[in-house]
């Protein structure tokens, strides 16, 4: 899948396990296809399914751990204020050495170390007051993955609240001044909505400049597929969660039981 142009991947449909990633992951993945030519040209080849040479694993498993370093350096930033206490190194821990991402994600070669690295990085840019920067890492990681989706409404009103209405900024000379104006806002809302869109319009400009921008939201939201890829998955995960909740519920109950004083 990496050797095919970006313009073009999302008609691919060799593999059942089609891009169904914004077009910025597409860009990535064609990056990282210029380096992975010199470990293994065959793993290019796009009908070549289920190839597993030995430097092809070799690549693979030095991407996932060169991108993670996105996350390592996020947490660090985030704990350099306790680095040298217990407290800095948990958390430090707790995200790096997250063992889902090491045994699960990792191995699937879904690149999301890299990708919850910058989202901890819009979240720090936000805590130190580059609101626009922080909007540009959050847009990148959108267009990268848009299970992120979610958390869009919980930044826009962040940035509309602090930086936008109250232009409360540590590098912004638009808050400087009659920053509580509306004309202020409004030149505030269009820097920050003109370095949104700028990042959206370099991911999907092409596609859409192609007239492919159709084809990209069929494999980004496939309703006529059926949301879930593979179906075994959320079922699985389904039933697992209902008796989770069961089992939870009851515990609680045998456990307010056991409290019961005696007569």
């Amino acid at each position: 899948m990496w050797s095919i142009c970006g313009i073009f991947r999302y008609y691919e449909a060799t593999s059942e396990w089609t891009l169904d990633y914004p077009p910025l992951f597409a860009w990535f993945e064609k990056a990282l296809a210029q380096v992975a030519e010199f470990f293994d040209p065959k793993m290019l080849t796009v009908s070549n399914l289920e190839y597993d040479s030995t430097a092809t694993v070799l690549f693979q498993r030095l991407s996932v751990c060169g991108t993670s370093l996105v996350l390592v350096s996020a947490m660090l930033h985030a704990t350099k204020k306790d680095k040298d206490n217990a407290r800095g190194l948990t958390a430090f821990l707790l995200a790096v050495a997250n063992a889902g991402l090491i045994m699960v994600d990792n191995i699937h070669f879904q690149y999301n170390s890299m990708l919850l690295g910058l989202l901890v990085w819009s979240i720090l840019m936000a805590e130190e007051q580059r609101y626009i920067l922080s909007g540009i890492l959050f847009a990148v990681l959108l267009n990268m993955k848009h299970l992120f989706a979610y958390l869009a409404p919980v930044f826009f009103v962040f940035l509309l609240r602090h930086y936008v209405l109250h232009g409360s900024s540590r590098n912004s000379v638009s808050s400087k001044g009659s920053s509580g104006s509306w004309a202020a806002a409004f030149t505030r809302l269009m820097i920050l909505g003109g370095a949104v869109l700028a990042v959206c319009g370099a991911s999907f400009g092409p596609f859409t400049l192609m007239g492919q921008l159709k084809q990209v939201l069929a494999r980004l939201f496939p309703f006529a597929r059926g949301l879930c890829h593979a179906y075994w998955a959320p079922n699985a995960w389904a039933l697992y969660s209902f008796a989770d909740k069961l089992a939870a519920a009851a515990a609680a109950a045998v456990k307010a039981g056991l409290k019961q004083p005696s007569a």
